[in-house]
Parts: structure tokens; sequence; C-alpha cells
């Protein structure tokens, strides 16, 4: 029996199909002490492995494979990247000469992604920001997002279902609505109107994360089946009822306390406007406006402005209870809108938790794997093999002292270092 012979080069072409194939670059990020975000001890010495943007391993001290680019991070400390549950994309922070709409958006997530905010649930927000998600890669050099549309208020039940609708057709993540008279100013979204659209979101599978201010209010909203209480109760202490329902529901308590913030601490010259750590990305544009003399006097003696420093109080009294009893607080700001910097907001957003009570751990916890898992987002908020390399890294350790945020050094996602 004659044996078949193939030519030398198409021999080796044969066995090359399996193992001659290039395998898809590897990066080493080597020698960094990283937190995961799963609530674990750091890993000293770590070797994080990461190809085509998402985690291979995580080790400590673990073998580099060979061919692999290595970068060291020795004597770092890194963290998930942060995961604000309630933010606001629109394209306002973009620089003024940026006309594209398209373009604007990403200029608010380039700003976000910055300030180590990785993943962004835009709870409010239009067409254009909707397009940049729809058009974004997972690789992109910025922040991701989430998008739930325009905000539903309308007061009929069928105007607020129609319009929770027209959001469920454009694809939208969330559906949000407002209950809110805004300090006895102006009328509360009708409960007929809030149904109809709750309605809408069981119909279409989407989560409702509901504005509110009173306490009566985020009992009711839970009890009709809220996904999400989409700030602080700001009127009244927690009660059992209010901790019973959110512990049966396991829905997620986000504070956004520097909303509060963004209303009056204008008028008193915030010291935050003269940190370099704020001052180093944010538009000095908006600098200008917040710091103008006659916004200045206008937050000053606004009766608006004062009573929302009174709710503050009440909303760090009421963050210390939800995360006493255990609820899941998932760090959310509310930034975006005018007089609401991102990026830097998250910042200040986790100091005065901690200023609130909450240990630095509880505190990372709720802006990486606690905000993740409120919004479904599987693939980011902790470093674990198969997710995305979304990750900061900072010269002193958040963990011993959460302020020590502000020592950010490195963003980075899918694995790839943003422009800082």
């Amino acid at each position: 029996m004659t044996s078949l012979r193939l030519p030398p080069t198409l021999a080796f072409g044969a066995l090359c199909l399996a193992a001659c194939t290039p395998a898809p670059p590897t990066t080493a990020f080597t020698g960094a002490t990283v937190w995961d975000g799963s609530g674990a001890d750091p890993i000293e010495n770590a070797t994080l492995l990461v190809r085509e943007g998402r985690i291979v391993s995580l080790e400590e001290g673990g073998a580099v494979p060979r061919g692999a680019d290595v970068v060291s991070l020795d004597g770092s400390h890194v963290t998930p990247g942060f995961v604000d549950a309630h933010a606001h994309v629109s394209g306002y922070w973009a620089d003024a000469a940026v006309e594209d709409p398209l373009e604007r958006v990403h200029g608010d997530l380039d700003l976000f992604a910055r300030y180590g905010v990785t993943t962004v649930n835009s709870l409010g927000d239009d067409a254009a920001t909707r397009s940049a998600r729809d058009a974004s890669s997972p690789t992109d050099p910025r922040a991701r997002v989430y998008i739930a549309g325009p905000v539903v208020t309308d007061f009929t039940p069928e105007g607020a279902r129609a319009a929770a609708a027209t959001n469920a057709d454009a694809g939208v993540d969330w559906l949000k609505l407002r209950v809110d008279d805004n300090l006895g100013t102006s009328d509360k979204m009708p409960w007929e109107a809030v149904q109809a659209v709750l309605d809408v979101a069981d119909e279409r599978g989407l989560r409702l994360a509901t504005h509110l201010f009173y306490l009566d209010d985020a009992k009711r909203l839970l009890e009709m089946g809220s996904d999400m209480v989409a700030h602080s109760v700001r009127d009244a202490p927690l009660d059992d009822e209010f901790v019973e329902l959110m512990r049966a529901t396991g829905v997620c308590y986000v504070p956004t306390l520097t909303r509060e913030v963004s209303t009056f601490a204008y008028a008193d010259g915030p010291d935050f406007l003269d940190d370099p750590f704020f001052t180093r990305h944010q538009p000095r544009t908006e600098v200008e406006r917040v710091t103008d003399p006659a916004f200045v006097q206008r937050q000053a003696e606004s009766a608006t402005a004062a009573g929302y420093r009174v709710a503050l109080a009440q909303a760090m009294e009421n963050l210390a209870a939800a995360s006493a009893a255990g609820l899941p607080v998932a760090m959310g700001t509310d930034a975006g809108p005018a007089a609401r910097f991102p990026g830097y907001f998250e910042h200040l957003e986790l100091w005065m938790m901690a200023d609130a009570g909450m240990t630095a751990e509880e505190v990372l916890l709720s802006a990486t794997s606690v905000a993740a898992t409120c919004l479904g987002a599987d693939d980011v908020g902790t470093l674990e093999p198969g997710k995305w390399a979304d990750f900061l890294v900072f010269e002193e350790s958040p963990l011993l002292d959460v302020r020590a945020t502000r020592s950010l050094q490195q963003v980075y996602v899918a694995g790839g270092a943003i422009d800082r």
C-alpha cells in the first residue's frame, strides 16, 4: 500500500490550521494590590491577564504567558471601574466647539471615564444618547451607557402609557417616572398615571426607576413594583415598614446626595471648585457659570435651595440607616445636568457616603458590584474572568481611606488605557 505524501509546504499548512493560528494578544498587568469588587480580601502582587478586552485570570503572583505584553503596576492599588446607577448623559459637557450631537454625547462619556466612572445608567436622556449607545463598541475608550429615554411625567394614564410605550419602542434599558412635588411647589404625578407606566414596564419586560422624595410615596411605589429607589427619602426618617419592603423586594437604594449639594452649595463657594482633582477635567465655562455673582445670589436667596439643604441632612441620616439595615445601596449621583459635574461628583458622592457612616469597603462595593447588580450589568462591577477589564489604578488605597480615590492614576476600559 502506497502512503500519500504531501509536499512539505502543504503538510506544514495543514498542521498550522490549528497549531499556527496566532493567538489573540494577551496583556499582563502585574504587581498591584487588586481588590476585585466581590468583597473578598485584596490580592497582593497580583497578575491580571486581559485578552480581547476581557479578564482571563486574576491571581497572586500569577505566571505571565510567553509573548504577553506586560504593564507593571508595582505599588499601585486596583479596583473595578465605578458604576453610577443614576446619572444623565445628554452632551451638555462636551467642548463648546463640538457640534455633532453624537460627538457631544461622547464628550459626556469621556468626562465620566476620565474620573474612573466606566459605566453610567442615564435615567433621562434623548435620541442622541440612544444613538451613542447603539453605535458604541464594548471596547470604546469611554464610559459604557445604559439609557431610559425621556423621564415619563404625564399626568393622565393615557399620556403616561403612550410616553412609556414610546420609550420602550425605542429600545431603552430602563423606564423612569417622577413622583415629586418639588417641595410643595407643583403637583405630583397621579397614581393612576404611575400605574400605567408600571403596566408598560411589566408588559415589555423593562425595569422601572422612580424619582421620589417622600417616605410614604417610596413605600407605595415599592408596593406597586418599582425596581429602583432612584433618590434618597428626604422628608422623614426611614421606618421599619420601608426597610422590610426594601428587603422583601431586593430593590436598590440610590442616595444621589450630590444632587442636593448642587442645589445650594454654590451660594457658599464650595471648596471643591479649587480642588486640583476637580479642575483637571471640568469645563471652565460651567465653573464660570456657577460662580457668576448673579447665579450665586439667586442660589443664596432661594427658598428651594434652603429646603434642599435641610433635605440633604435627612438624606444622610437615611443613608446611614439603610446601610446599617443591610439594604443594597448603589452609588448614584444624578450627575450630568447643569451644575452637577460628571465624574467628580461620583467621587464626592463616595466621600459623602463615608461621612454618613459607611465603611470604605461598603462605599466601594456600592460603586462596583452592588451598582452593577442593581443594573443587571453582568459584564462589569467585579474583576472576574469573562468580564470586561474595566479597572482603576490608584496611588493610594481607597480601602483604607475612600478619599484616596482622588489619587486616581489611570483608567482602563476593556483593558485599554483611556486618555486622561
